[in-house]
């Protein structure tokens, strides 16, 4: 295949890739709900670069010699499972203190210390070290690049390549953000918010108790062996 053949490709799955469901498309969806427009672009940038970052390690064999050394890997696991539970059960607890709170105060989950994106910078920081931290992202880019991109590819091909997977992620998740935080929408959402929150609270808490007992189990194996 000729460079523009491959790059067409890895367009192409990157593209199916994001549009599926997972921890990336949950923590846009949730926040964009919760706290606007703003807060979901900025958590957008930050997979986006996250992505990129990926990608980087993939291309360059940092991500294949970390899935090939179990112990590094198995840190990663326990680190990127770990975050999830922590957004998961943050998410959670932030619902449950807001079903119990007395109705005459307001809906406090927006406003609960733990729970607030307070900032842009926060935002953009919860959005890379969700894509950062996942295991999953990184296997899924080594096998990407491993398999599409060959060794022999010029760099100026690999540059563009970075290009289109960094571009794709922050239109797709922007776009998403976008749409979301319409007028139209918007109302529909709010009104939702809570079933959106619990939602992604369970999603992050059972790929992160996946991911861990994963690590646990990896390590658990170093060990003995």
């Amino acid at each position: 295949m000729n460079e523009i053949t491959i790059l067409a490709t890895l367009a192409s799955v990157h593209w199916i890739a994001l549009m599926s469901p997972g921890p990336d498309f949950a923590l846009v969806v949730q926040n964009t709900t919760r706290y606007g427009r703003q807060t979901g672009l900025y958590i957008a940038l930050g997979l986006s670069f996250g992505i990129l970052l990926h990608s980087i390690f993939s291309l360059t064999g940092v991500s294949y010699l970390v899935q090939q050394h179990p112990g590094l890997f198995a840190i990663v696991q326990l680190l990127g499972g770990s975050y999830l539970l922590y957004l998961g059960f943050g998410a959670l607890h932030g619902l449950w203190q807001s079903r119990n709170a007395p109705k005459s105060e307001p809906d406090n989950l927006a406003t609960s210390g733990h729970y607030l994106l307070a900032s842009k910078r926060q935002a953009f920081s919860r959005g890379f070290a969700t894509n950062i931290l996942n295991p999953k992202a990184l296997v899924f880019f080594v096998s990407l690049m491993s398999s599409l991109v060959p060794v022999g590819m010029s760099w100026g091909g690999k540059g563009i390549a970075l290009v289109i997977l960094w571009g794709l992620s922050l239109v797709w998740f922007s776009l998403l953000a976008w749409l979301l935080s319409s007028s139209r929408l918007q109302k529909k959402m709010q009104n939702a918010a809570k079933y959106i929150d619990g939602a992604c609270g369970i999603m992050f808490s059972v790929i992160g108790f996946t991911i861990l007992f994963s690590s646990v189990a990896d390590i658990t194996t170093l060990l003995i062996g």
